[in-house]
């Protein structure tokens, strides 16, 4: 039978004790003697007491000394009003030849001044005749140096409360002070990190090695790491894995932002920068500290390319300060920039920021784990599956997933106010929330166009261009797979020439239709501009946009119009756009931040792989962005585009033929249902073809030369 018993506060006599005070019928129920251990387990912990009556032997109340209890904090109580019966349970007594705690002090002065041999006594002293439990935390009153006890093991560990006595042997294995207790506390919240298991791996190695065992670097002749550097596009998870990573390592986390450090009177900046490394060295004397700089690229810019002296000032009192560190410290510095190439070269040195990880966008095993984590609290629909929405969302980094999953919760939540639905999320909240949500690569970016999809149906004739477009582009994009197992290299690109109106561009849209990939669409007033260099940056930033987008098409209409054929009358803009598309079509490399895994048993041709491992293989494959361009004069473009390796298919588009179809409301008004021949033939005794015989002639010459090439 299920009894409540009414929580009330401790007495003031039983403060200290580890007691709790149960009536008769309560300690009958349970089958506990006076002095038993008792395991209480409410909503805000698990307490660990010793069974007593009340001195009033009034049945239905509670009270209990939060002395020993799985609560982090010290002097923490349940607030709830009553508890069950049932969740009191009655331990075995267990006397205990062993026990490891780590030892909490007051502060940093207390920690100083106290010999290790009086801290062992007065922890003695506390723990005798006391009951202890595994990962429990012994709180400790009065004037005490020794705030509370985190009990690490006990032995023998056998499924009962252990009995600290005389005879026991107590081992201190970890002395820290409750500030440093209390900011780890802090730092605990719940962060995890999906898809970057490596990267964390080689994190926490970086951080734990000379954080835990510094004995032991020393022992080996070796000097610690001084500092990581994290080195990644925004939004992929840098701060969310250095939180997770210090809360794992049991290190305090230490923030520097760049708006903290800055001053308004000469020399504060560098005061700031210095205060902070004194508490942070402070900080490490207690216990492991951990110092992250965020976006350290705008804190510590390249000096000599800034006319700004406070900067520089600053640089220099971070290297001094980074140079300063001794290695007794339990300190390692941790930096995140997205713009490592702006970041001053004195930093990234041996002895500084001694090893670089890079954190890629995400692949699609990646996005895969990364969705399941967000979407496992949120109340989903058996039709939502994570591996068909990481299939979709290529260049999405963390955010943007994080973004997407709280657009489709929006949806869900105003179709249930509209609809009185369930509330849950469908797929087809995702699919209006991957509508809105786009990839912070994409955003503010140049080319990025919207078009409504063009079927292959809806283009008339051309069936030799389509099936060539399609083995070209599409079957590469979809198939990499199958190329590189026959030995196939993948074509750079495709150029499309033929007379004006042809549906060259129609025919490029049906193809990223098919392709279900990203579209670039890139045009001379896009990229020209009056300042000299800037054409050729933008120019890169397309080609880094696709990267990070990939599978993509880049698509440059009227080519003719954004590059012209190299001559020997100086180097115009034409010809400089010219070098950086080449360049980039010869994919001389990835920048550092474009960098995605890949699985090596895949590129080595490995057999037993299954399907998401194919994807991922096709979609690190795909990083050679596909071009397709468009011109009516193919005879003005460089012969070096035109090669093998570049734009390696020239395809001619011809007029359309007689299979085409052209509908027409000319004659019958808005309310006609047909389209008759007499239409057609008023329509072409109206219409001049733009095309002449002679312009056909032309374009005939040139297909049959690029043929015979």
């Amino acid at each position: 039978m299920e009894t409540d018993l009414k929580l009330l506060p401790p007495s003031t006599e039983d403060q200290g004790t580890q007691r709790c005070r149960l009536g008769p019928k309560a300690m009958s129920l349970l089958g506990v003697k006076i002095g038993y251990p008792v395991v209480i387990s409410l909503p805000g912990g698990s307490y660990l007491c010793t069974a007593w009556p009340r001195r009033d032997l009034c049945d239905g109340y509670l009270q209990l000394d939060a002395m020993c209890s799985t609560t982090q904090l010290p002097n923490s109580n349940s607030k709830n009003s009553s508890v069950s019966v049932t969740r009191l349970k009655h331990l075995m007594s267990v006397k205990l030849r062993k026990v490891t705690v780590k030892v909490v002090l007051r502060d940093l002065e207390v920690k100083q001044r106290t010999s290790s041999w009086t801290v062992h006594e007065l922890v003695k002293d506390v723990l005798r005749n006391l009951y202890v439990l595994p990962q429990y935390t012994v709180t400790v009153t009065g004037d005490s140096p020794v705030v509370n006890l985190v009990v690490l093991g006990m032995d023998p560990l056998e499924n009962g409360a252990g009995l600290v006595t005389a005879k026991t042997t107590v081992h201190i294995e970890e002395t820290t002070t409750l500030e440093w207790q209390r900011h780890t506390l802090q730092d605990a919240e719940r962060c995890v990190v999906a898809g970057i298991d490596d990267i964390c791996a080689s994190l926490r190695e970086m951080i734990n090695l000379p954080l835990h065992y510094p004995e032991t670097m020393s022992k080996l002749g070796l000097s610690c790491p001084k500092g990581l550097l994290l080195v990644g596009p925004p939004g992929v998870g840098k701060t969310l894995l250095v939180r997770a990573v210090a809360r794992e390592a049991g290190a305090h986390l230490v923030s520097i932002s760049g708006p903290a450090i800055h001053g308004s009177r000469p020399g504060e900046g560098e005061e700031n920068l210095r205060n902070i490394f004194e508490k942070a060295g402070g900080i490490s004397r207690s216990g492991p500290c951990l110092l992250f700089i965020d976006e350290i690229d705008s804190l510590c810019p390249k000096r000599g390319a800034s006319e700004n002296a406070p900067e520089n000032r600053i640089v220099a009192q971070l290297l001094t300060l980074m140079d300063g560190i001794h290695s007794d410290h339990q300190m390692a510095i941790v930096a995140a920039t997205n713009r490592p190439d702006a970041l001053d070269p004195a930093l990234r040195r041996p002895g500084r920021f001694d090893r670089e990880v890079v954190i890629g966008v995400p692949t699609l095993a990646q996005r895969k784990a990364i969705l399941e984590v967000l979407t496992s609290n949120m109340p989903v629909c058996d039709d939502v599956s994570a591996a068909e929405m990481a299939d979709m969302t290529v260049g999405y980094v963390g955010a943007d997933l994080t973004a997407m999953c709280r657009e489709a919760a929006m949806q869900a939540v105003l179709q249930a106010h509209q609809d009185g639905a369930d509330g849950r999320i469908s797929k087809a909240h995702f699919y209006e929330a991957f509508r809105k949500i786009r990839p912070s690569s994409a955003r503010s970016g140049v080319g990025q166009v919207e078009f409504k999809p063009v079927q292959w149906e809806q283009i008339g004739g051309l069936d030799d261009v389509k099936m060539h477009l399609k083995q070209s582009i599409e079957w590469p994009l979809k198939y990499p797979d199958a190329f590189i197992r026959m030995g196939l290299t993948l074509p750079k690109g495709v150029l499309l020439y033929g007379p004006p109106g042809c549906a060259k561009t129609t025919l490029v849209k049906a193809v990223a239709t098919g392709c279900h990939c990203s579209f670039l669409s890139v045009s001379g007033a896009d990229l020209f501009s009056p300042f000299v260099g800037d054409s050729e940056k933008t120019l890169a930033q397309i080609f880094r946009q696709a990267r990070a987008s990939t599978p993509a098409i880049v698509f440059l209409d009227e080519i003719d119009a954004i590059i012209g054929s190299r001559s020997d009358h100086g180097s115009g803009v034409q010809e400089r756009i010219l070098s950086v598309l080449l360049n980039e079509l010869d994919g001389v490399g990835l920048k550092t931040i474009e960098r995605r895994a890949c699985d090596k048993v895949l590129l080595e041709g490995g057999h037993g792989v299954d399907q998401d491992d194919k994807l991922e293989f096709q979609e690190v494959v795909n990083k050679s962005v596909m071009i397709v361009a468009a011109t009516n004069r193919p005879d003005v473009l460089d012969n070096a585009l035109m090669r093998p390796g570049r734009l390696d298919k020239l395809l001619y588009v011809p007029p359309p033929d007689e299979k085409a179809a052209l509908l027409s409301l000319h004659t019958s008004g808005l309310q006609a249902t047909s389209v008759k021949m007499e239409h057609f033939q008023k329509s072409l005794q109206s219409m001049k073809p733009s095309l002449t015989v002679q312009d056909l002639e032309v374009y005939e010459k040139l297909c049959g030369k690029s043929r015979k090439g």
